[in-house]
């Protein structure tokens, strides 16, 4: 009997290495499929859910605003609170402003990618800075941020902005992972200066959107796959896929805070809207764009996108 009981506790033994092993395994793979800057996300956009068109008009006016974006910018740069070197495209008004747009990019994207965004705001009359963000385009990183430690770059930078112009008036713009990211600096302790926040398709937290997309993309339950990627997360970035909680950050909110998204996105599931949304203790407004897919809102909703924002954005910012 005694003989029996032990080979049983090898077994179970084994069986959990095993489990453990095979977990640490698959863990390290969805980390570097999700997390790691250097490797291919093919696997990511090429899923039918998450391929996004560009329209020939879309091309043409992209090709327009990175000719006036690649013309007007300066560099900047900044020293992040784990000591990284971080850039961004400065871009400032030709009439003397205290109005200041800080423009974030999406996943696996860099800040020259938003001259779009970036022109509009300077045509309303704002400086812009536009942000790289850690790991992407010009800034030091060895993981993608998803928003979490970046929310704390948002803040550097927002410090950089009123280090120059201590009378600025500071909006903050991000789209997708960009959207997150400013819903989750919005929990943080932000200077006056910053007077409204808009953000377009950000997801309601770096678990929710990665549970959502494992299912979504290879089948696969949240458990235990979305624990193993955590905690090989925590080793490598200094994370867990559990901290980056936008709802939280924006429950902790005190700006004025705009949410938009299209209700045909399936890269960001719509829902995540009235998440973040609901979650929201502050002046706030929903806009919704009709058969709009991810980060399509401003393509379909046009003119309509813009004078929402203007209007929202005229209640706070002189």
């Amino acid at each position: 009997m005694k003989r029996k009981f032990k080979v049983i506790i090898i077994i179970v033994s084994l069986l959990l290495v095993l489990f453990v092993g095979a977990g640490f395994f698959a863990g390290n793979y969805f980390y570097n499929l999700a997390l790691n800057p250097n490797t291919d996300k093919s696997a990511v956009f090429n899923a039918p859910q998450n391929s996004i068109a560009i329209s020939p008009e879309e091309a043409k006016e992209k090709e327009e605003t990175e000719k006036w974006f690649n013309e007007n910018y300066e560099d900047s740069f900044i020293q992040s609170f784990d000591d990284l070197k971080l850039h961004a495209y400065s871009l400032k008004n030709t009439n003397e402003t205290n109005k200041w747009a800080i423009v974030f990019h999406g996943y696996s994207s860099d800040g020259s990618q938003m001259s779009k965004y970036a022109k509009h705001f300077n045509d309303s009359g704002y400086n812009v800075l536009v942000p790289d963000a850690r790991a992407h385009g010009k800034s030091e990183g060895n993981y993608i941020g998803m928003g979490w430690h970046d929310r704390l770059d948002v803040v550097s930078w927002i410090n950089n902005v009123i280090s120059s112009d201590k009378n600025a008036e500071i909006v903050l713009y991000g789209i997708s992972m960009g959207g997150a990211t400013v819903m989750m600096a919005s929990g943080e302790d932000l200077p006056s200066n910053v007077k409204a926040i808009i953000e377009d398709c950000g997801y309601s937290s770096v678990w929710d959107e990665f549970s959502y997309q494992l299912q979504a993309i290879f089948n696969l339950p949240a458990f235990p796959i979305m624990q193993f990627s955590s905690m090989v997360t925590k080793i490598k970035a200094d994370y867990t896929l559990g901290e980056g909680n936008t709802v939280e950050q924006v429950a902790k909110s005190k700006t004025p805070m705009l949410f938009i998204h299209g209700n045909n996105d399936t890269f960001v599931p719509f829902e995540m809207l009235d998440e973040v949304y609901e979650a929201a203790n502050i002046p706030k407004e929903k806009f919704i764009v009709e058969g709009a897919g991810h980060g399509g809102a401003e393509s379909v909703a046009k003119d309509s996108y813009w004078k929402t924002i203007n209007n929202f954005l005229a209640k706070y910012v002189e």
